[in-house]
């Protein structure tokens, strides 16, 4: 590479957007292109949620707890981008469940704890019945995805990046063991360097050069209703879905396929029977998720000139990521907390 690597990043939602932000950061000279418009898939179907919470192991916890202040880091840097450190409440599982989930991670060192119904009803006042016992994040919070990507991107472009909407990757230039561009439905696109982070369309992608991702994409649904006075302190976490009051003043809710079916009855009956809301909008949508559901961040193995970035946590690791990526590309430095989520696990 030259002394600016010339970067293709295939991808525009939040992590793609991360990582040509904190190229540029870097030094390199970025072109971003996607598919679609700027923001990606995923991305904008994303309830949002940044945290370390439950079903993680350790090392993967580090990471995300290490992506939170990253988080912060990346407020100071772009006072455009504003998280809301709300905190979560979460009884989605069974109380022996959630009693473990707490005392596992309150031994790491996260902020978290059990609490009971009168502390529940406390920090959320307007919950027609509060759990028994929930645990509660106070340092976990949300964005709202698609203007953070966007503002990413602006940022980007402000620093001279390229960005391509609407151009379709259609395979890897693959000569000589090495990815030397794409090919696109409007032609060839040269680099020193491409990275894939396009979500769920990332396996079909590598496979144009023989390597085969283990990424899923399946469905989840979100939805929202028009704008209401505050109801929600933070972020909740019930066992039929997930809730949050975006800034506007709309419900947020996120659920699987088949309790999206009675999604309003169900947000309508966590508040009090006076509380009248209607929904605005609902969409299916594909979530990116590794088939062990840990991230895969590195370099390609045995084809040089490729890196793929793909996470289903792809909000809360977006800014961590970004940072990662771009000083193992530019500087050759590959951090400790992103080590173990290789593509070399691919061959064990």
């Amino acid at each position: 590479m030259t002394d600016k690597p010339n970067i293709l990043v295939v991808g525009a939602g939040i992590i793609g957007a991360s990582i040509a932000w904190h190229l540029l950061r870097h030094g390199a000279r970025v072109t971003v292109i996607d598919a679609g418009d700027p923001g990606g898939i995923a991305t904008r179907n994303s309830w949002a949620w940044i945290n370390a919470s439950w079903g993680n192991p350790e090392p993967y916890f580090r990471l995300r707890v290490h992506a939170m202040e990253e988080w912060r880091r990346l407020e100071r840097e772009l006072p455009t981008v504003r998280v809301a450190w709300t905190g979560s409440l979460n009884w989605e599982l069974s109380a022996d469940r959630l009693e473990a989930f707490a005392a596992q991670h309150a031994a790491w060192g996260y902020d978290v704890r059990c609490v009971d119904r009168p502390h529940a009803a406390r920090i959320e006042p307007n919950l027609a019945d509060p759990p028994c016992l929930a645990v509660h994040a106070p340092r976990e919070g949300a964005v709202e995805p698609l203007d953070v990507a966007r503002q990413l991107l602006s940022a980007a472009r402000g620093r001279g990046a390229t960005l391509v909407a609407g151009r379709i990757a259609r395979s890897l230039d693959v000569r000589a063991g090495r990815i030397g561009g794409v090919d696109t439905d409007g032609g060839r696109l040269s680099a020193d360097m491409v990275v894939v982070a396009a979500g769920a369309g990332a396996a079909e992608l590598v496979a144009t050069a023989g390597l085969a991702l283990p990424v899923s994409a399946p469905p989840a649904v979100l939805a929202a209703t028009k704008p209401l006075p505050r109801l929600l302190n933070g972020l909740i976490m019930t066992p039929e879905l997930q809730l949050r009051q975006a800034g506007d003043g709309r419900l947020v809710a996120a659920a699987s396929v088949e309790a999206a079916v009675d999604l309003l009855p169900a947000i309508k009956a966590l508040f009090r029977p006076n509380v009248t809301m209607d929904l605005d909008f609902h969409v299916a949508g594909r979530r990116p998720i590794p088939n062990d559901r840990l991230p895969l961040v590195g370099r390609a193995v045995g084809l040089d000139g490729l890196y793929v970035a793909v996470s289903h946590s792809g909000i809360t690791l977006a800014p961590a990521v970004g940072s990662m990526v771009a000083e193992e590309i530019v500087a050759g430095r590959r951090h400790l907390l992103i080590k173990p989520f290789g593509l070399e696990r691919l061959q064990q």
